[in-house]
C-alpha cells in the first residue's frame, strides 16, 4: 500500500491526526496546527489518497482511506492519538475509529454528521475539470477560468491551492480530478449502521453550515454513545477557517477533559 503524505508540527507530545476536507490538503490546517504544536501536542497534517501530495489511486471510498490512515499510524509508530476530521475527512476519521477504538484518545469531527449526503460538488468538479493548463499559464487566468462555475471569490482561493508548478512554465493540480468527479455518492455515503465508537467523541458544527442539523442527533448518539455536540459562531462549513478562535478554544477545553 503506497503512504499517505504528512507534514508533522511538534517534536513530541500527544499524537494528534488531522484530516482534511473533500478537494483540500492537510496545509488547510497548518495554522492551527502551528497553534496546537505549540501547545505541545505532535500535529500531523496529512493529505488523503488523491488529495495534495499523497498518491493517486483508481479506489476512493471511506474503507480504503481509513485503511490508509491505519496503515499511516502504524507505519510512523502512533500509538493512542486523538483524530480530528472536517467533512470527508471526518467521515474518514468517524470510519477508522469505528474499527480501531483501542487506539483512540478521543475524536474531533467538524461539521459532518454520519448521515448520507447527496452530491452537490458537480460545478465545482465540472469547473476543475475543465481546466486547460496547455493555454493557462499563471494562477490569475486559472481564477478566471474557474469564476464562471465557481462565483464565490474565498472559496475559490481555497481550491486554488490545488494549483502548483508542475515544471516551469506547466501548471497542474494536486488532485486526482479524474477520480473525484466521479466521487459524489463515496464522499457522501453514510457510516454503515452498525458501526460503533464509545470514545470520547466532540462533534463541532457551524450555525450557518447546516450540515449537522438538530435532528442528527439521535444518529450520532447510535454511533458515538458518547458524544457531544457544540456550535461554532459566525461559521459556515469552513469553521476552523471562519472562526479558528472558537474552534481552537473548544478543541483544547475538550482535550484538557480528554487527559
Amino acid at each position: 500500500m503506497s503512504e499517505l503524505h504528512a507534514t508533522l508540527l511538534g517534536e513530541s507530545g500527544v499524537d494528534l491526526l488531522i484530516l482534511h476536507g473533500f478537494l483540500g490538503m492537510g496545509d488547510n490546517w497548518k495554522t492551527l496546527g502551528k497553534k496546537w504544536a505549540e501547545k505541545g501536542f505532535r500535529v500531523h497534517l496529512i493529505d488523503q489518497r488523491n488529495h495534495g501530495r499523497s498518491f493517486w489511486d483508481h479506489r476512493f471510498d471511506y474503507a480504503a482511506m481509513a485503511a490508509d490512515l491505519e496503515a499511516y499510524r502504524q507505519k510512523n509508530g502512533v500509538g493512542q492519538c486523538i483524530v480530528l476530521g472536517h467533512s470527508m475527512g471526518g467521515k474518514t476519521a468517524m470510519y477508522w475509529a469505528c474499527q480501531h477504538p483501542e487506539e483512540l484518545l478521543g475524536l474531533l469531527v467538524a461539521d459532518i454528521a454520519p448521515k448520507s449526503y447527496p452530491s452537490h460538488h458537480q460545478a465545482i468538479l465540472k469547473g476543475l475539470a475543465s481546466l486547460d493548463f496547455s493555454q493557462l499559464s499563471s494562477r490569475k487566468a486559472v481564477d478566471a477560468a474557474l469564476a464562471s462555475y465557481i462565483p464565490d471569490w474565498s472559496f475559490r482561493q481555497f481550491l486554488l491551492k490545488n494549483i502548483y508548478w508542475v515544471e516551469p512554465g506547466q501548471l497542474g493540480l494536486r488532485i486526482n480530478i479524474e477520480v473525484l468527479k466521479q466521487a459524489g455518492p463515496a464522499v457522501g455515503a453514510p457510516l454503515p449502521v452498525d458501526f460503533v465508537c464509545p470514545k470520547p467523541t466532540l462533534f463541532l458544527r457551524g450555525v450557518r453550515s447546516g450540515y449537522i442539523e438538530d435532528q442528527d442527533q439521535l444518529l450520532i448518539q447510535h454511533h458515538f454513545p458518547n458524544a457531544q455536540i457544540k456550535d461554532i459562531a459566525h461559521a459556515g462549513h469552513f469553521l476552523h477557517a471562519e472562526n479558528p478562535q472558537q474552534f481552537s478554544q473548544e478543541f483544547l477545553y475538550w482535550v484538557e477533559q480528554l487527559l
